[in-house]
């Protein structure tokens, strides 16, 4: 038997009666619970058990499913007494009090049930971070365990610690119903005093009691809540602060092998490589960068380098009293890391924030870099500079730092500065998704800021556009009128619109405070300051910590909003550019400048290298060859001809003697020289053009070309090169002995030859000189000019004179020209003696050579003489002796030019070449001007599209990580 009012009762009663339907059901008494058969029987008026009538409980429990909530009629004839009533209320009162008890547990077993569902549902919906256990290094765990929990555990405050600085709430809760009570009093009014106004008592001294209790419970309620508020942000900054050097010794824990992993660039850091990729991006296609960044402009002293370096932690911008020092736009890539240091975007130097020499030689770097940048009469520059600074507990942002904007230009600026900064400033703020960090100088009228106007204009709305008030300090000293910082940093006082206002102070002016001293002076400022006693700043609205929170939370909010909008944008450029290609250079490879440029290096190297094949016959042919055209018209002139004019051998030999000696002390080995070099040059040049014309590209002429002209300005042939050359033609010269046939007849040929060639020349001169000859005049119908019929008349007077005395000297004497001037006067030709004179050498001049080409051809048969030294006036062949010592002199010096060639000079000059192109690599300025086209700067764009559209895609999906 189950016991009355237990739980399996209820249940057996509830299946058995239906509140709904109303109808009888016929169920089996078996089947029927124990507790609902004992209600059977003993209600039915049946004693046993064993015999269910089964109409009389249907009918009963169909009376009682109709009226749940009242006992039932006993029927007539059924014989129930009043003790079986009572009964029967006592089972249904202690059922109907188990109900509402059951009905609690249930709720509560359900509100379990629903909120294991519910976390359940939560948990599922959390990705899956076990494959991403690789990028916590093994010693964070190890580090971990070996953390000591205690130490750890008393490090963090004490209960009762936290207890003190929690405020007294229930004296907060007095204040506010005070308050409460207050204003609504002064609102709407005491509604008994509008019932019983008539009946007020109240005298006017009690009023002014009253409101002056209510103002001093109302100051009292704003100190206690800036002490409050107080407290906590000394206990959050405590907190930050073991929390930043907990963090740093995990970072610096890298005894574990951690360098050894590939660690993922940071998410700033990807950012802020694709900002330095669009800085040098020439957009075409419309393509611009909208990529967010913050934007810092002020005016100039108003502290903007101050404020970020306050953000920065470090002092790391060089500074000035009242002069300009921001030159050009300084990029800041701001993120978390163990130490605190900075580099340079090209540079691999990093310098040590903690250290003041470190941070004197960044600072002077960076003023080195602006300076340079800086063009020649300019005083600012639009070229940026990038930075990036790593340190514990920096907000990760990309700021701009931008000149300070400026109302005259002073002595020794540029007159269009104010113009360029302007300029320079609406190019980053018209940027729609740039972050503009507007900094007004506090400490001065605010009637005589530029920038706000500025800012107005590029953000009329206000919808991007940071205040942050400088100098607090100094504006709170100096204002007669506090509330006008109120008005200030409400927004009220300028015609701008801003994102929010903040108020900051950045030191005492010194240059030598460091970041800790200046922190510290700005909260103790704060603290005591009555603008957040008095309630006209805010707590959120103080201290460069907040504005640093608040510029990189509206930063992100900036970038998540928008990046994935300009990867659309370059996305979109990539196909336009691709296309493009595909139509106009459809065979070529997209190569970009640099690729380009590496192609040209290979083809001039090889073509240096060519050099060296180059046969030795091939150069002392040409060497000998352009050394005697160098040096034919000096032996001619100044040797052979001034001593055949000697009456006899052994003069003609001393002067020749003299003059080689002279020749080759002073002008014979530099000539020699100079012939090599000029030698070198134009083969290196014929097999330049000789792998221009094997289908080679022709956008690299510009760049070979240049290369030449540079590697043959910078080569120097080997000094000591000269002087083992004059000894070695000093010795050539000095050999007169000609020792078989073979030599002697070269010698012959040589001079022939030679003889001829000045004969041909002379001729030609003398043609010019007279004009042409009768065939001439009659079958091309040419004429004399007057001066070429006086030269011509002039001519024929002096070849008479030469047939009269074909032994002459070179020169005439003086009553020879008056002769010959006379004859001319006589047939009305007046002359000038310097004319008979210019014509007299050049028919001397070809008198003598054919005079010397006869006595050759009788030396042919000479040899035989001279080598018996027999003495005849006839054969003395001394002139082919002197053209054989010309001709051996040529010989040798063509060998030994050529030596120096192939085993010194021409590796040096693959040496320069390679220099040269080394030079014009590490140039892109001279790299744009030498590789030019639009194949070029279409392939550029290709590349650097791309580029961008990756960085952005990596970003965008780190991006997402993060979320």
């Amino acid at each position: 038997m189950l016991r009355v009012g237990s739980k399996a009762a209820c249940m057996a009663c509830r299946n058995l009666v239906s509140t709904n339907m109303g109808v009888r059901f016929r169920i089996p008494l078996q089947k029927l619970h124990p507790l609902s058969r004992a209600i059977h029987h003993r209600y039915s008026g049946n004693t046993n058990p064993q015999r269910p009538p089964h109409r009389t409980a249907a009918r009963y429990f169909t009376s009682m499913s109709r009226l749940p909530m009242r006992p039932p009629k006993p029927s007539p004839g059924s014989g129930r007494s009043h003790q079986q009533q009572r009964n029967f209320w006592v089972v249904r009162l202690a059922a109907r009090l188990l109900k509402l008890r059951y009905i609690l547990l249930g709720t509560a077993v359900g509100g379990g049930y629903t909120a294991k569902k519910t976390y359940e549902e939560w948990k599922d919906m959390l990705p899956d971070f076990s494959e991403y256990n690789w990028v916590i290094p093994d010693f964070v765990w190890e580090l971990s365990e070996q953390i000591d929990l205690d130490k750890l555990a008393k490090a963090l405050p004490e209960m009762e610690e936290i207890a003190k600085l929690l405020p007294d709430f229930d004296k907060i809760g007095e204040n506010f119903t005070f308050l409460k009570s207050l204003l609504s009093s002064e609102t709407s009014g005491d509604p008994s005093l509008k019932a019983t106004d008539s009946s007020t008592t109240a005298t006017q001294d009690d009023k002014q009691y009253k409101k002056s209790s209510d103002k001093e419970k109302i100051d009292q309620l704003q100190e206690e809540l800036l002490r409050t508020q107080l407290k906590y942000q000394r206990m959050l900054e405590r907190l930050e602060k073991e929390n930043k050097e907990l963090r740093k010794v995990v970072l610096q824990k890298d005894d574990k092998g951690i360098h050894q992993r590939k660690i993922k660039k940071s998410l700033i850091d990807l950012y802020s490589e694709v900002l330095d990729i669009l800085s040098d991006y020439d957009a075409n296609y419309n393509t611009q960068d909208h990529l967010p960044r913050v934007v810092v402009v002020g005016d100039q002293s108003a502290g903007k380098t101050s404020v970020l370096e306050m953000i920065a932690q470090a002092r790391i911008f060089p500074r000035g009293s009242g002069e300009m020092m921001t030159r050009s736009p300084v990029k800041v890539t701001l993120s978390e890391g163990p130490h605190h240091v900075a580099l340079f975007k090209d540079s691999g130097r990093e310098f040590d924030l903690t250290k003041e020499e470190d941070l004197a030689a960044l600072r002077h770097e960076i003023e080195l870099r602006m300076r340079k940048s800086v063009k020649e009469g300019q005083t600012v520059s639009s070229e940026t500079i990038s930075l990036s600074v790593k340190g514990p507990g920096i907000q990760r942002m990309v700021l701009v730092d931008l000149p300070g904007v400026i109302s005259t230009v002073t002595t020794g600026m540029a007159t269009d500065t104010k113009e360029t900064i302007f300029s320079i400033s609406r190019a980053y703020m018209q940027n729609p998704n740039a972050i503009i960090l507007c900094i007004q100088d506090g400490s001065v009228d605010a009637e005589r800021s530029i920038v706000t106007d500025l800012v107005s204009q590029m953000d009329p709305h206000g919808k991007r556009t940071i205040f942050v008030l400088t100098k607090v300090d100094l504006a709170e000293k100096n204002l007669a009128s506090p509330s006008r910082i109120q008005q200030i940093v409400e927004g009220k006082l300028f015609p701008m619109k801003a994102l929010g206002y903040f108020a900051v102070v950045t030191g005492k002016g010194s240059s030598g405070e460091s970041i800790d001293s200046i922190k510290d002076y700005e909260e103790d400022f704060f603290q005591s300051s009555r603008l957040l006693r008095d309630g006209m700043l805010k707590a959120h609205q103080v201290t460069t910590k907040n504005l640093s929170l608040a510029v990189s939370d509206c930063f992100w909010k900036m970038v998540r909003e928008s990046v994935e909008q300009q990867a659309d944008v370059f996305k979109a450029s990539r196909f336009n550019l691709e296309t493009e290609w595909k139509n106009n250079y459809p065979r070529l490879r997209e190569l970009d400048r640099n690729e380009l440029f590496e192609k040209a290096k290979n083809e001039i190297l090889d073509e240096v290298i060519s050099l060296s094949q180059v046969t030795p016959q091939h150069w002392e042919s040409i060497l000998q060859k352009k050394l005697w055209e160098r040096v034919s018209t000096h032996v001619i002139e100044n040797i052979y001809l001034p001593a055949a004019q000697t009456m006899d051998s052994g003069t003609f030999n001393t002067t020749v003697d003299i003059k080689l000696k002279q020749w080759t002390d002073k002008q014979l080995p530099h000539k020699a020289l100079e012939v090599a070099w000029e030698t070198l040059q134009e083969e290196f040049a014929r097999f330049m053009a000789e792998y221009k014309g094997k289908d080679q590209d022709d956008i690299f002429d510009k760049l070979k070309e240049a290369v030449k002209d540079e590697s043959i300005k910078r080569h120097k042939w080997n000094e000591r090169a000269m002087d083992s050359l004059r000894v070695i033609q000093h010795n050539a010269l000095e050999d007169r002995s000609i020792t078989d046939k073979p030599q002697w007849d070269a010698a012959i040929q040589f001079m022939e030859e030679t003889l001829q060639t000045r004969l041909k020349d002379t001729e030609s001169v003398i043609k010019d000189m007279v004009g042409p000859d009768w065939k001439q005049r009659w079958l091309n119908w040419q004429n004399r000019t007057p001066d070429q019929h006086i030269r011509n008349e002039t001519k024929n007077e002096l070849d008479r004179l030469l047939k009269l005395h074909d032994d002459h000297t070179a020169y005439l004497a003086n009553d020879e020209v008056t002769t010959v001037r006379k004859n001319l006067e006589g047939r009305g030709v007046e002359v000038d003696p310097v004319l008979i004179k210019d014509t007299w050498h050049q028919l001397y001049r070809r008198h003598f050579l054919q005079k010397a080409l006869s006595h050759c051809n009788l030396c042919k048969r000479g040899f035989y003489y001279y080598q018996r030294h027999f003495v005849d006036s006839e054969l003395e062949c001394n002139d082919v002796v002197l053209f054989w010592r010309i001709q051996r002199m040529l010989v040798i010096t063509a060998n030994t030019l050529r030596q120096q060639l192939t085993n010194t000079e021409v590796r040096r000059l693959e040496k320069n070449v390679k220099e040269v192109l080394d030079d014009f690599g590490e140039d892109m300025e001279r790299k744009t001007q030498l590789i030019t086209g639009r194949r070029v700067q279409l392939a550029e764009d290709l590349k650097k599209v791309r580029e961008i559209q990756e960085k952005l895609e990596a970003f965008i999906e780190a991006l997402h990580k993060e979320k």
